[in-house]
């Protein structure tokens, strides 16, 4: 028997965290000897350094901030970035509107972001990319036949990523919250992680891992996908490549000394890898650098 409209309640959502506006979605790849003035703007900003090490002098923290380190900075707050020594930073900058006080805590000491964290963070720059960039591939805008539309939902869903991340950011700070207890499985994929960020410069093989780590190659290829949503090889390559553009920019060794640095058996291969990756050659890329230098 069916019951009438009136029985049922409708319960409106609670909205904690609310980003009205954003202002800007940035994925910089900073040379060694970047700085900017001290600047503020009326919204907040996420600042997050993917690699590297930046200094910060900005009015409720200065200091450094270290790789996967996240500070926010509050509305109207005076700052200003530098890099430290020869390292050349990678950094996450994105300035959005949200009234939510607790965000604040987040200005004044520098936050250790988990892996979840991270790779929500790496969602929210794939949709600022999306969003952000203009909707065609060629720079004659006449040609209107080769425009390609922005996808269904992009605005939105990267409004939706960004709160969801700024919610699980407030939790991952509140005890009070019963985290979940890492599986065993988990756990060994993890361990996999960091083995091969400490080591993605070496010679690294699926049967070393395996032996290592005591697993066989389905059971690792396929955990280690769903927990990072790349391949194994993929993944030591996007490590290597992000290490070797920080040593372009630094500007201290030749290509060649820079494929052997970061794992590559012959400059031809890692050229080729490069440009795979990064849609351009490394010796274009460093062109870019110095271009954007002289601006």
């Amino acid at each position: 028997m069916n019951r009438p409209d009136t029985d049922f309640k409708l319960k409106p959502f609670r909205v904690d965290i609310n980003v009205k506006k954003i202002a800007n979605v940035h994925y910089f790849e900073f040379t060694n000897n970047y700085s900017t003035f001290k600047d503020k703007h009326p919204f907040k900003e996420l600042v997050y350094v993917d690699s590297g090490s930046i200094n910060v002098d900005a009015e409720n923290f200065c200091g450094k901030l270290e790789a996967k380190q996240l500070l926010i900075h509050r509305n109207n707050e005076p700052h200003s970035l530098s890099c430290v020594g020869k390292e050349a930073p990678n950094v996450i900058i994105i300035g959005f509107m949200c009234d939510c006080d607790k965000l604040n805590s987040f200005s004044q000491t520098p936050y250790t972001l988990s892996n979840d964290l991270v790779k929500i963070l790496t969602e929210i720059i794939k949709e600022g990319h999306a969003v952000f960039l203009p909707p065609y591939d060629v720079p004659n805008l006449k040609d209107m036949k080769k425009r390609k539309d922005h996808p269904f939902g992009a605005d939105q869903m990267l409004k939706l990523k960004l709160e969801m991340f700024l919610i699980e950011l407030i939790r991952s700070t509140e005890a009070s919250i019963p985290r979940a207890k890492s599986s065993s499985a988990s756990k060994k994929t993890g361990d996999i992680s960091n083995y091969i960020n400490t080591h993605y410069t070496e010679k690294i093989t699926l049967d070393n891992l395996c032996f290592i780590f005591g697993t066989n190659k389905t059971t690792l290829c396929k955990n280690f996908k769903e927990a990072y949503g790349t391949t194994v090889f993929n993944y030591i390559n996007t490590l290597r490549i992000k290490e070797a553009k920080k040593l372009m920019r630094e500007g201290e060794l030749s290509l060649t000394e820079i494929s052997q640095k970061v794992g590559y058996s012959s400059i031809h291969y890692f050229s080729k890898t490069f440009k795979s990756y990064e849609r351009q050659s490394p010796k274009d890329y460093i062109n870019t650098i110095k271009s954007k230098l002289k601006l």
